[in-house]
């Protein structure tokens, strides 16, 4: 069928679509695309998803850092430069663990002083050589496959703190569940931050909507803005907005 070929053929180049934006594009109703997707789910073609459909598998296994971080990584690096313009002159700001938010610390330039306090080690050896930028690295257990701490150790050093932001990465983001990662503990740690940032920034390539991950973080009513890439639909964006969630999309770094 003609019909099911376009909408493989755009998936093939966006890998994730939405419903309403595939009604638009065939001039056909709701119903009649979401039947055209589970006919291609049931061939093996593609993943259904909250209102729409994915390429990948959107239940997401573990990964190690190391082989994270040869995903996406234009798209990664654009969005942490567009999340470094955020932070203000004399800030106080979380960053949690992730290759995009490990991205970021490479960009930052402080505007005087800055205090980071972070999980992750990867952050704090790119940031520890600036005399301008005070840090306080969270403690507990580290895990290998993300360079990353957590327990109660962390947990109780977050119930005293407070920032300005937080700049959050995920493994998951879906309208149903919310966002998620591979990690109980983690997710249970960025709780601890959610609750100590006055605003928080999802950091998210776009490969990552409509997945969803072993341990849910929160729902996306949690949350301020999502920095992302170019490779967000239109429809996407919409429904983000209609939560009340700022969508920022981010240039390729150069």
């Amino acid at each position: 069928m003609k019909r099911h070929q376009i909408i493989l053929e755009k998936l093939a180049k966006e890998k994730h679509l939405e419903v309403l934006d595939l009604c638009e594009l065939l001039d056909v109703s709701a119903v009649t695309i979401r039947k055209d997707l589970r006919l291609l789910e049931e061939k093996g073609l593609l993943y259904r998803t909250h209102g729409g459909a994915s390429l990948d598998n959107p239940y997401i296994n573990e990964k190690a850092i190391g082989e994270k971080e040869k995903i996406s990584v234009e798209e990664k690096n654009g969005i942490a430069e567009c999340a470094a313009r955020l932070i203000d002159e004399n800030d106080s700001i979380l960053i949690a663990s992730g290759t995009t938010v490990q991205a970021l610390s490479k960009f930052i330039k402080p505007k005087n002083k800055l205090t980071v306090i972070t999980s992750s080690l990867y952050v704090v050896i790119h940031l520890i050589h600036d005399k301008s930028i005070e840090i306080l690295q969270l403690g507990g257990y580290i895990r290998h496959s993300s360079g990353s701490v957590i327990g109660s150790y962390a947990e109780h050093i977050l119930a005293n703190v407070s920032c300005s932001k937080l700049f959050l990465g995920v493994d998951g983001l879906d309208f149903d569940y919310g966002l998620s990662t591979t990690n109980l503990e983690e997710a249970q740690l960025n709780r601890k931050m959610l609750a100590a940032a006055q605003k928080i920034i999802v950091l998210a390539d776009s490969s990552k909507f409509g997945k969803k991950s072993f341990a849910k973080i929160c729902d996306l009513d949690q949350i301020h803005e999502l920095i992302t890439d170019k490779g967000i639909s239109a429809g996407l964006i919409k429904k983000f907005e209609e939560k009340g969630i700022k969508v920022t999309i981010a240039e390729h770094s150069r």
